[in-house]
């Protein structure tokens, strides 16, 4: 398995916190060794409520937004798809959602 890091380093500080969070937690009750749940849930619970017909469709098939028409189409799954990124990229680097579990 192969995993690909990217990092821009800009101060020595920067690498400090690079190898921090490239090389392994050295105690299990330290939180960065703990699973961060928080992506997870909010990816998840996200996916549900975007989900083009069931809240609401933009754009509805005969109105600019129709709520619960439980329909969709192409044009639907893009702009619900653009939102979900925008909205899930907001709680997630913003905002910085996290929940820990252990």
């Amino acid at each position: 398995m192969i995993i690909i890091y990217s990092f821009r380093l800009s101060s020595p500080i920067d690498l400090i916190k690079i190898t921090r969070f490239l090389l392994p937690a050295s105690s299990s009750s330290s939180p960065a060794a703990m699973a961060d749940w928080g992506p997870v849930l909010v990816a998840v619970v996200l996916f549900v409520l975007l989900s083009p017909g069931l809240l609401f469709q933009l754009p509805g098939h005969n109105r600019v937004v129709e709520f619960g028409s439980m329909r969709t189409s192409g044009a639907a799954v893009i702009v619900h798809a653009v939102i979900f990124f925008g909205i899930l990229t907001l709680f997630l680097i913003t905002i910085g959602v996290h929940v820990y579990a252990g």
